[in-house]
């Protein structure tokens, strides 16, 4: 990013200002939005809304709400004698797309065996803030545009080199290139990686970023491989990664078993001095099928298990209920279920289509479907309602189920002559409707297009893909990027700063969007919805340019109201997960860093170097 952009950016985000207090601009056809005055038409539609929004204000979910039953367990500090040995078995839901921290796309399995084996610079406490790991302090000057930390000295990596500031360099090599790393580093406008001091180092950017060490808790740019392993088997390191973590490659047999041992030089202790992590190894296996997995748990095949399903959250809280000698530690944090629509693929383009097929959408059914009732609360936005970032007013604004507004809204759409899909006036639209086949994903998207079919106005196309292929049918292929997919099954947000993913995922999905305000060169593969304003890519540059929690959540309420408004993205509920454990297995919940805080639990990764069996 240069400097030419960012004053053009300022002018904008001073015009932005102005524009949200007089109601914002016209962005109908989603693909880019105009600081120019709205019609009286528009502006009688956005009175409307507003209307609507005070009227609802009664019924949206407070902040601090949470769902029923133990969604969230309580971080506590490790009360049982810990004890040495032992090997901990994990059932995951899938094969790790691999292992290399730069190069693979990782989700909660991949992340699983990843951090076992490799350090980040910084880590996420429990209560959402960031604290030291491999690195023990850090600093950014007046601009947020150098931040510089110390490291920890005496960390060797498994293959026995030492971990220090010049490590970091030679890694950014790889990074900037990397199918993992390199959206990350152009996020973060990192321009260079310079070794201070044998154990000191600083990231320089291009442009402030007021939460820059967000961006080193996610593996792509804060894991810690060895660069010299990586570059010697650029393909290999995968099946046999280096790392500073507490454990060791042992065996990798993919789809069958992963087994990774004990350190013996790990860098870490615990709070009485003990030499971590405890255990003699860890196995990892992957196990798809749900039911399968929560059995092997229970039959004693595996001593732990990972699930993002609702259902299976249930049928696990149904088992303890019964008798089952287990733990549950139940996470629901800011990501949530629902879809986007491809604003590149009319009707989709139209927000009148966009807004009446989410306020068809009856989340509680959806829910329900998904096994999940009485487990995760409908979604309105990025952040859930314990979140700090939760804004009520963007609760109110979203258009909830309504079917008769939804249908009214279609129905405009299919008489209007001007109609964006070229169809006939009074021909109905025609959506596809895809979600990987899982059984309760598939449940879930039966009952939108039952919805959606009853209006008499909507064909539906249902279909499934695996996983890959969903999401390399949003991705598109390279130069353009420009998925082919219609209403698309995703997940959005994290548990990490809000810029970490609106930032890339907000950003020009073309080049030629990106010249057109001004932006040359900046453009994401990521912008999946293929949506773009300007307006809001100014209040999420302005956000990083301050650290004050108050200007930054007065900036991220406007996108959020602005996707309410625009609905590039829909929600059906927060993504409940859960760790599953025997009861003997201790010291994941409440593991704490090096400064003696609480880490978190959350989204069914557990930090394992502090895991160990009681009996």
């Amino acid at each position: 990013m240069n400097k030419s952009w960012l004053k053009i950016l300022a002018s904008l985000f001073t015009i932005a200002l102005i524009a949200a207090a007089c109601g914002g601009s016209d962005s109908d056809s989603g693909s880019s939005s105009s600081s120019d005055a709205a019609s009286s038409t528009e502006t009688e539609a956005e009175t409307e809304e507003e209307t609507e929004t005070t009227e609802k204000a009664e019924e949206v979910i407070e902040a601090g709400t949470e769902a029923e039953g133990d969604v969230d367990t309580e971080v506590e500090e490790i009360v049982d004698e810990v004890n040495y040995g032992g090997n901990l078995t994990i059932g995951l839901e899938a094969e790790a797309t691999g292992l290399r921290p730069w190069e693979d796309a990782c989700s909660s399995p991949c992340l699983t065996m990843v951090l076992a084996i490799h350090d980040t610079l910084v880590v996420q406490r429990a209560d959402g803030t960031i604290g030291p790991w491999l690195a023990t302090s850090w600093e950014a000057n007046d601009g947020f545009t150098e931040w510089t930390f110390s490291l920890n000295e005496g960390v060797t990596f498994h293959n026995g080199y030492s971990f220090k500031a010049q490590t970091l360099v030679e890694m950014f090599e790889l990074q900037k290139v990397g199918a993992s790393a390199a959206g990350i580093v152009t996020a973060a406008n990192l321009q260079e990686v310079i070794a201070v001091d044998d154990y000191t180092v600083k990231y320089v950017l291009g442009a402030a970023h007021s939460a820059f060490p967000s961006f080193l808790v996610q593996t792509p740019l804060g894991a810690v491989f060895e660069p010299y392993a990586a570059n010697d088997d650029f393909d290999g390191y995968s099946m046999n990664p280096i790392g500073t973590g507490p454990f060791t490659m042992d065996k990798r047999d993919l789809d069958n078993e992963t087994i990774v041992v004990r350190n013996p030089n790990y860098w870490m202790n615990d709070r009485d001095g003990n030499q971590l992590p405890y255990l003699d190894s860890v196995t990892f296996r992957p196990i798809p099928d749900e039911g399968t997995r929560l059995d092997s748990l229970l039959s004693g095949t595996t001593n732990a298990m990972q699930t993002l399903r609702q259902g299976t959250i249930r049928d696990a809280r149904s088992a303890k209920e019964d008798g089952a000698d287990i733990t549950l530690l139940e996470f629901q944090g800011n990501n949530v279920g629902g879809g986007m629509y491809n604003l590149n693929n009319p009707p989709l383009d139209d927000v009148r289509v966009r807004r009446g097929l989410t306020h068809m959408n009856n989340q509680d059914a959806v829910i329900e479907a998904l096994g999940g009732t009485g487990i995760s609360l409908p979604g309105t936005q990025w952040y859930s309602p314990d979140s700090p970032w939760y804004s009520e007013k963007v609760a109110a604004a979203f258009p909830s189920f309504d079917f008769d507004a939804g249908k009214a809204l279609i129905e405009e759409y299919v008489n209007d002559p001007d109609r964006s899909d070229g169809r006939a006036v009074g021909d109905k639209i025609e959506v596809e409707l895809s979600c990987p086949p899982d059984p309760t994903l598939i449940a879930a998207i039966q009952v939108v297009e039952q919805l959606w079919s009853a209006s008499g106005m909507v064909d539906v196309n249902l279909t499934n893909y695996d996983q890959q292929t969903h999401i390399g049918y949003a991705l598109g292929a390279p130069p353009d990027f420009q998925g082919s997919h219609g209403v698309h099954c995703w997940r959005w947000s994290s548990q990490n700063d809000p810029s970490t993913e609106l930032n890339r995922q907000l950003a020009p999905h073309t080049l030629g969007v990106a010249a057109a305000y001004g932006l040359d060169g900046i453009f994401t593969p990521t912008n999946f919805p293929n949506y773009f304003d300007i307006e809001i890519f100014g209040w999420l540059i302005a956000a990083i340019g301050t650290d004050v929690f108050e200007e930054r959540y007065a900036l991220y309420e406007m996108v959020m109201m602005r996707l309410a408004r625009d609905v590039p993205i829909y929600f059906s509920g927060h993504t409940a997960t859960l760790l599953a454990l025997d009861t003997n297995i201790s010291g994941i919940n409440g593991w704490v860093l090096p400064d003696g805080t609480f880490g978190g639990q959350g989204w069914a990764v557990p930090n394992l170097n502090q895991a160990f069996i009681t009996d």
